[in-house]
């Protein structure tokens, strides 16, 4: 599940390419939808009727039923920066989780381990 909520640029700018996919073969509109889902968080299948291709017109309509709304900058990029601390959040917790059960190895503490010991025998460097 994608975003909903965006920028009038980034609207113009998802136009644009939704404009080009229409416009290019098969391995091109895989280029095209891949941008849209990195760069964008913006996945086609979140709003369009299986089998139908969606275009500039499908955007249009979605953006005048409220199905995709349009919000300042400002409050774009401040949703932006929560999702991204949420994520960080969400991977550190995992990374805890995955080493108090074993799975995984803390890094960092092996880092610090390995850079304790050369430095107190140097001469093993």
């Amino acid at each position: 599940m994608g975003r909903k909520k965006f920028s009038q640029r980034e609207i113009d700018v998802i136009r644009k390419l939704l404009n080009s996919k229409m416009r290019c073969n098969r391995s091109q509109q895989k280029m095209v939808r891949h941008t849209l889902r990195t760069v964008f968080e913006f996945n086609i299948s979140d709003f369009n009727i299986q089998g139908k291709a969606f275009g500039p017109a499908d955007l249009d309509e979605c953006l005048r039923r409220g199905r995709i709304q349009i919000l300042d900058d400002a409050t774009i990029e401040a949703m932006k920066l929560r999702h991204a601390e949420k994520k960080l959040h969400d991977e550190a917790v995992q990374q805890a989780e995955a080493i108090a059960d074993g799975e995984a190895v803390d890094w960092q503490k092996v880092l610090e381990e390995w850079n304790e010991y050369y430095k107190n025998n140097p001469e093993e460097v």
